[in-house]
């Protein structure tokens, strides 16, 4: 159940309760894509980095280890140790981007994995099923991620199958939920809006799968190769015909000044590999921009990588010896920009809620985002 606490313009703060915990949103998800961050965080970690939600996916999951293995073992949340929500994308995404070969028809999608070629076949029951083995707090319907650019003909037949897979996908999780093994018989649906960047079809499918009544929307197909200008003018104009009353996610978005504009146009949920693969890269993200450890300049830098944080990268190392690290190749020096990347993402969120209960997001936004024009 979605909450609305505050609103200031379009931004808006809430609470959402879970069987796993109630998510005080805007909030950012730490996605562990096979239920583990990359760069050796522990779920210890994410915990003491203010972390509230993991992400994790239902066809990664799938190929690799098995949910039904997952399922034997008592469930995601058992398997890696976390007490907190955990969000699993439907699949949708990975059988459309990562299947070099597949083929859509209304049941489903054939399609080979992409680790040893395997036949595999993903409807939304399959998905469902997936989902409802992992036990996660809340599953994405099935859908599909449409490719950018598309001809509006294809885009408008795209969207009303995702909308008939969303009414399988719902009745395949009610009838999951019902079962006497299931782990998870509170299991959440998010729908997904769909429609590239035509804004009439984006607004009548917002306006189809309100009607729904779900515990939450999603919008995806965005961050697929659009300008950032598109990306937040199909915002402004789909999320004002999705419900006010509950969650919106925007699905792979993004970097802070992404999240900064989508929180002005009203979304709550968001996720993103940006923080960890660029901390894999030696990239750290602060108040004042980002740095790229890389750098000679970092040589004989003692200041820890950001002035005042308090992570754990910060409260004891010198952006001098993180460097060495990754010259080195040593895995800590990843792991540290990691947790760095983070608990920066976590905590620009705790200060995003602030600031909309506040009442005083337009300015915590102006002044980040300049601050964030910088990098070094």
């Amino acid at each position: 159940m979605y909450r609305l606490i505050e609103r200031d313009g379009c931004a808006k703060s809430g609470e959402f309760k879970t069987v796993h915990g109630t998510i005080q949103t805007p909030v950012f998800m730490n996605v562990g894509t096979v239920a583990a961050i990359k760069g050796a965080v522990s779920t210890d970690d994410l915990n003491n980095i203010g972390t509230q939600v993991q992400l994790s996916n239902t066809y990664h999951l799938h190929v690799r280890t098995g949910d039904e293995t997952i399922k034997k073992l008592g469930g995601l949340h058992k398997f890696m140790v976390w007490d907190k929500p955990i969000l699993t994308d439907s699949g949708g995404f990975q059988v459309f981007s990562l299947a070099k070969l597949r083929k859509i028809q209304e049941e489903g999608v054939y399609f080979n994995s992409h680790i040893d070629g395997k036949k595999i076949f993903m409807g939304p029951e399959e998905s469902m099923q997936i989902q409802s083995n992992l036990a996660s707090t809340i599953a994405m319907a099935f859908d599909e991620c449409p490719p950018h650019p598309a001809d509006r003909e294809y885009m408008q037949n795209s969207v009303e199958r995702t909308t008939r897979w969303l009414i399988r996908s719902k009745n395949e999780l009610d009838r999951l939920n019902g079962l006497e093994d299931t782990i998870n018989k509170n299991q959440m649906l998010f729908g997904i809006n769909q429609g590239g960047t035509y804004a009439d079809i984006r607004i009548e499918h917002a306006k189809i799968i309100s009607e729904m009544d779900l515990d939450g929307y999603a919008i995806g197909g965005l961050a697929v190769g659009e300008s950032h200008e598109e990306m937040y003018n199909i915002l402004e104009e789909t999320v004002p015909y999705l419900p006010i009353n509950k969650p919106v996610y925007l699905m792979g978005v993004g970097t802070p000044a992404n999240i900064l504009e989508a929180v002005d146009r009203g979304v709550d949920f968001f996720d993103c590999v940006y923080p960890s693969r660029n901390g894999r890269h030696g990239h750290a993200y602060t108040r004042y921009g980002k740095l790229n450890l890389f750098n000679a300049k970092y040589e004989f830098d003692e200041r820890p990588v950001e002035e005042g944080c308090e992570c754990p990268a910060c409260r004891s190392y010198s952006r001098a010896y993180i460097r060495h690290l990754l010259k080195a190749k040593e895995m800590l020096g990843m792991r540290l920009l990691v947790l760095h990347n983070l608990y920066f993402y976590n905590h620009m969120m705790e200060d995003i809620r602030e600031a909309i209960r506040n009442k005083r997001f337009k300015e915590y936004k102006k002044q980040m985002l300049e601050n964030l024009t910088h990098s070094s």
